[in-house]
């Protein structure tokens, strides 16, 4: 077995969880109880003069005593109930894309919840919307965008409940961008070079449609007052926003609904997207993989066949780090592959859908920001990151926009999400007017650009009308107490790569161990902290009764609500390989590894392969402390459990 590479006992680490046997509870109740009595003196100082609006009699009062022993009651049951949750804290759960939490974020955000503060505005949240826009260039700066709030082309982000928004978001923000030149030429704007006609327009650059963006608002601050109104009324009358899809293509029609490209492996978000927004599924274009990777080749030859059908694209997206296989897609060839579009009068966006691999770039970042070379990142591993993968990662800056899940890698409690974009000035295309709420001070000539100023504003620019502060509140003081590089929030991220490197040796032995029991397989070599395995009964050749053995597998690693807890050793998940997915080559290579037949397939419900499923992100999987490795302790219980079965 491949024995992991061996680092400096982090403290700093066992710091940062409550921890598999709530080691950290005195610090979790410390920290709470010292905050609650400090917000208790905020409001008894707050009007010091007011008296107290509930006296101390109103305990003794029989209705008051009923209705806490009612709260008490069902707190007391919801408590019980909560016993037959998944222990995602615990290294023997290895299953879906959750973990321990962060004591600083779960701290933060317990602190931040009495407050409750609602991250719309400034008049709802002072605090924690500046917070949140801070949120937004931290991530940035993980991601390699400009993130100095000086630079005209700083970046902006925001958090949304999860990656499905940030999603929809991507899709909202690139039509947005992409339809406002055909307006500008629709509407005749004055004085600024405009495209010859609106095919050249719908096809810009993002940089070059945030670049014309740019050019009318100077325009427009440079105009009377008569002369702004005017114009901004007849660009707003020809938006796409404002006719809506069928009105603004029956404007053109020289022009298609543009098409989003996404790999086979993309999150079913996109599909709701393209439905929610009013593209409609059909114009989701989903591309064959190569190695559960997009197949760049397809990419260029589908962008070859818009190109010469005159059918536009909206964004092209690149995943980093598949929900189903921690799989990294070649991000910069996408980014290749849409310049050399441009280039030829094709022009859209690229997109990366990092929710669940995105915390993996705090790895190549430098304590200044700067990349790191392929041989540091390197350093500490014994195979991460392959040259595709570095290449990937440090694309990321080149890319328009991406969606980031703290609630995922950055170990922080459930809903949040984040969209980040590159430059925040294509973010104005996505502003909303509501007098009762946003009240900004108009920008004056000759006044610099207040960057947190306009953003405090956020509900302007965001999907959601309402959202928690506390969330926000618990994502910017993790990365303030664990900074977004390879020295501090990398830590955990290393821990990860270093247990799935592993597991992925650990499981290559354990097929040799059991050969005369199942053929196992890895079917792909992991690019982040996910690793699938593969698994038929000795001299089975049927698909569907390989199935059906995963199937029984794995019936001893889910929750079962109806079962003491206790009574489960480990906790994983499943997933499926399709040969729609996979391709006839590979899916013939892993059938074939697996002396499987081919004809099987589509068989009694066979039509895909099932696969054990890991993702390995507690950070104590391998406990150095009490010297046990829970990797080599799953795959013991594993291979009983397959023995019991095959008995």
């Amino acid at each position: 077995m491949q024995t992991p590479i061996e680092t400096p006992r982090s403290r700093t680490l066992d710091a940062c969880f409550l921890g598999p046997y709530g080691e950290n509870d005195a610090l979790l109740e410390k920290l709470v109880v010292e905050f609650l009595r400090d917000h208790v003196y905020w409001r008894r100082n707050f009007h010091p003069e007011d008296p107290p609006a509930i006296s101390t009699a109103a305990a003794q009062h029989p209705d008051y005593q009923a209705f806490e022993a009612r709260m008490r009651r069902e707190l007391h049951q919801l408590s019980a109930q909560l016993k037959k949750s998944v222990p995602f804290h615990s290294p023997r759960y290895i299953g879906h894309m959750a973990s321990d939490l962060l004591l600083p974020g779960l701290a933060a955000q317990i602190l931040t919840l009495p407050y409750n503060p609602n991250n719309v505005s400034e008049d709802a949240a002072p605090v924690t919307v500046e917070l949140e826009v801070k949120v937004g260039l931290q991530l940035a700066g993980m991601l390699g965008y400009a993130n100095d709030p000086q630079r005209r082309d700083c970046a902006f982000g925001h958090l949304t409940s999860g990656g499905t928004v940030a999603n929809y978001q991507a899709l909202r923000l690139a039509l947005a961008q992409k339809a406002f030149p055909v307006a500008l030429l629709a509407a005749g704007a004055p004085d600024i070079a405009l495209p010859d006609d609106s095919w050249q327009a719908f096809n810009l650059h993002p940089q070059a449609a945030t670049a014309l963006l740019d050019r009318w608002q100077q325009w427009l601050a440079q105009a009377t007052t008569a002369e702004r109104r005017h114009w901004q009324g007849r660009v707003r009358e020809q938006r796409i926003e404002q006719l809506g899809l069928v009105e603004f293509f029956a404007a053109h029609p020289t022009l298609k609904v543009p098409k989003v490209l996404a790999p086979i492996t993309a999150h079913y978000s996109w599909s709701k997207g393209c439905k929610l927004l009013g593209l409609g599924r059909a114009q989701l274009e989903l591309l064959p993989e190569r190695g559960m990777r997009i197949d760049v080749d397809a990419l260029e030859q589908t962008l070859d066949r818009c190109r010469r059908e005159h059918q536009p694209v909206l964004l092209a997206v690149a995943v980093m780090g598949t929900t189903e296989y921690g799989t990294v897609d070649p991000i910069d060839a996408v980014v290749a592959a849409r310049e050399r579009a441009v280039a030829h009068g094709l022009g859209f966006a690229v997109h990366v859908d990092a929710a669940w691999g995105g915390y993996l770039a705090t790895l190549f970042r430098n304590e200044d920001g700067s990349l790191r070379t392929r041989d540091e990142v390197a350093s500490g591993f014994h195979h991460f990151p392959s040259p595709a993968v570095y290449s990937a990662i440090a694309a990321l800056g080149d890319t328009d926009s991406v969606t980031v899940d703290p609630h995922k890698l950055g170990y922080l409690p459930y809903g949040a999400g984040a969209f980040i974009c590159r430059d925040h000035r294509a973010v104005e295309l996505l502003s909303e007017a509501a007098d009762y709420v946003f009240h900004a001070e108009a920008p004056k000539d000759g006044k610099p650009f207040d960057f947190m100023g306009r953003y405090r504003n956020l509900g302007q620019y965001i999907p959601e009308g309402s959202k928690s502060g506390a969330t926000v509140a618990g994502v910017y003081v993790t990365h303030k107490v664990l900074p977004l590089d390879h020295a501090h929030f990398g830590c955990l991220p290393a821990q990860t790569i270093r247990s799935a490197e592993t597991f992925h040796a650990r499981a290559l032995r354990f097929a040799d161990e059991l050969q005369d029991a199942v053929h196992a397989l890895v079917p792909f070599a992991p690019d982040s902290n996910l690793v699938c395995f593969a698994l038929n009964p000795h001299g089975n050749r049927n698909v569907a009764v390989a199935n059906a053995f995963v199937r029984r597998l794995h019936d001893e690693l889910r929750i079962d609500p109806s079962r003491p807890l206790q009574d489960k050793q480990f906790f994983g998940s499943v997933t499926s390989l399709r040969p729609e997915v996979l391709g006839e080559a590979e899916t013939r290579r892993i059938l074939d590894a697996l002396q499987l037949d081919p004809r099987s397939l589509g068989e009694d419900g066979g039509d895909k392969l099932m696969i054990l499923r890991h993702t390995l992100m507690n950070p104590y999987l391998i406990d150095h402390e009490n010297g046990i490795s829970y990797i080599d302790r799953y795959f013991e219980y594993l291979a009983a459990r397959i023995r019991t079965l095959l008995a």
